[in-house]
């Protein structure tokens, strides 16, 4: 019975989990040799944002291989007033923003190296499928 419950254990997909610091991650990103994927989106007005994240980011392929290979910060822009952040995690988002995303671009998404070097972009929303964006993730995580 106990052999069972493990394995069920095994089988289940460990969430990919979102920071909202990018100066912490970067940190853990070089201590563990793993590349940053950063995500700006508007979560609740911001339709291909929503899109990316249900049809990409909540993906059983894309969070097996994130939860493996990626560290993840997502840089939020909500406008409804019953999403509003903390002011500090505002303040945050702001300084990623004016370092990456000055332009603002909604969905935007980056792969970049712990010492913050852009890697690869995605304007929008990507014209992959999960699978084949998980794939070019690997290809440049393979590269770095």
């Amino acid at each position: 019975m106990r052999f069972i419950f493990f394995l069920l254990i095994g089988l289940i997909t460990t969430p990919a989990i979102w920071s909202g610091n990018f100066n912490e991650t970067a940190k853990i990103a070089k201590e563990s040799n793993k590349l940053i994927l950063i995500n700006f989106s508007g979560s609740d007005w911001c339709g291909p944002c929503i899109r990316l994240k249900n049809e990409i980011f909540l993906t059983e392929v894309f969070e097996k291989f994130a939860s493996e290979k990626l560290l993840l910060v997502r840089a939020d822009f909500p406008r409804q007033k019953k999403n509003k952040l903390p002011e500090a995690q505002v303040k945050l988002n702001e300084m990623l923003a004016e370092r990456y995303n000055k332009d603002g671009k909604f969905p935007f998404t980056l792969l970049v190296n712990s010492e913050g070097k852009i890697l690869k972009t995605w304007d929008g929303l990507p014209k992959e499928n999960a699978a084949q964006f998980v794939q070019q993730l690997e290809i440049l995580s393979q590269k770095k």
